[in-house]
């Protein structure tokens, strides 16, 4: 509580993992939603029904939809969190997603078209809130210390997945399928009031903070401290060839995370024959293991440059460069291997070596712009929203039948993008 700046760390981490845990929750719930169920009729026949008939392109849709509206508000999201400050607009995104959510079982029950509106609109909210975390790093974090406090508070993306897929496949079993939303949704209402008390946009705002570590923070930022305004210069952000190996990192991180997030649940149900429990369990496994990862690389990452083993572009390099083809190798061996403890173990290995890219290209806008860290996010996160509408669509169009190859495809596709995002940033990022 005395170190404020980590205080910050860890309430951002929480609603990173609300974030992630409104994206995951569908993910989950569709697999019920569309489950054949036995019900017995009035003449006494069986019948196995689904409660929604949609086919696997449908779902793809449903589960890509939330994108749509999410890649609208990055760049805004950005700029708005570099003009007013990334406390309110971080918490506002969650909190009117929060309240989406929980009404998505009324929605979902009207049509498929009206849940996928609802998703859009959630995607439009909570699109403004990643980028908004590098305006308050820009703020809170000194530069020695930035690859640890982003990695704590990323790595909620993570937790947020961990505690989402078997809370939502225990709460579908139990409770039925609409609990998911109710308690995820509800979840991210009570963050909100949190957040609005514990966490202030600046250091200086902090009535809570000590002298000391204010002093620290402003002295280690110096002549970085960031400034309120629009003022942005474009040109050269666009023109700016790191800046374009920031945003290939990026897209290149989301292929990989979103095929996951969206389709590891059905893979490990029509491939390894996981029941619903089951499946919500072992999938969240492999985001157990990289909220463990980003930690460490976190702290590795910083002690490298403090006892300047390795330079700023060389800690990026490094790191995200070993986490993209270690993803690739590890992907395609869980789509070759297709038994139920070894696939497990080679998608934990994949997800949990992503960990290293947190200490890459995730705090890298920091070290290259900090005064514009939240505008760049916003661009590079809009590109790298493009993957969450194109993966799952995708995958809908490739898994069909389903059969073991039809996933391989899917995971070769995933491999090979991340294998060309390590070549583009090895050349050409910077720090």
């Amino acid at each position: 509580w005395k170190r404020r700046r980590y205080v910050v760390a860890i309430m951002a981490l929480l609603g990173f993992a609300n974030i992630y845990g409104l994206r995951a929750n569908l993910s989950i719930a569709i697999v019920a939603m569309t489950a054949k169920t036995e019900i017995v009729l009035d003449n006494g026949t069986v019948a196995h029904v689904r409660e929604f008939d949609w086919d696997s392109k449908v779902q793809g849709y449903v589960l890509s939809s939330f994108f749509y509206g999410y890649i609208v508000t990055q760049l805004a999201g950005g700029w708005l969190a570099a003009k007013f400050g990334g406390k309110h607009i971080f918490g506002m995104g969650i909190a009117v997603t929060g309240a989406l959510t929980v009404i998505t079982p009324v929605v979902a029950k009207q049509s498929a078209s009206l849940l996928i509106a609802v998703r859009v609109i959630e995607g439009l909210f909570e699109g403004v809130t990643y980028p908004c975390i590098h305006a308050i790093w820009a703020e809170w974090a000194p530069p020695l210390e930035r690859s640890r406090l982003a990695a704590i508070a990323f790595s909620g993306c993570y937790i947020g997945t961990v505690v989402a897929m078997p809370l939502s496949a225990l709460l579908a079993d139990k409770l039925g399928w609409e609990s998911i939303f109710y308690v995820t949704g509800g979840i991210a209402l009570l963050w909100y009031l949190l957040w609005c008390v514990i966490v202030t946009d600046s250091p200086s705002k902090d009535r809570y903070i000590s002298n000391l570590e204010l002093r620290y923070i402003q002295d280690s930022i110096g002549e970085q401290q960031v400034t309120r305004t629009a003022n942005h210069p474009w040109k050269s952000i666009f023109m700016s060839v790191p800046v374009w190996a920031i945003i290939v990192a990026h897209f290149t991180d989301n292929w990989g995370f979103y095929t996951l997030l969206t389709q590891l649940p059905t893979f490990m149900k029509d491939t390894l024959n996981f029941d619903l429990a089951s499946t919500g369990i072992v999938a969240a496994i492999p985001y157990l293991v990289v909220s463990v990862t980003a930690q460490i690389s976190g702290q590795l990452a910083d002690w490298l440059q403090e006892k300047k083993i390795l330079n700023t572009t060389q800690v990026r390099k490094v790191f995200n460069c070993v986490a993209y083809i270690g993803q690739a190798v590890f992907l395609l061996l869980a789509g070759y291997i297709l038994s139920p403890i070894g696939s497990t173990i080679c998608l934990a290995c994949a997800v949990g070596i992503g960990g290293l890219q947190f200490s890459g290209y995730g705090v890298n806008h920091l070290d290259i712009a900090p005064q514009h860290a939240s505008v760049l996010l916003g661009i590079s996160n809009t590109i790298a929203t493009i993957p969450g509408i194109i993966s799952p669509i995708v995958a809908g169009y490739i898994v069909t039948t389903p059969t073991a190859f039809e996933w391989q495809i899917v995971f070769i596709i995933s491999s090979c993008i991340y294998v060309c995002g390590a070549i583009f940033y090895g050349f050409f990022a910077s720090g």
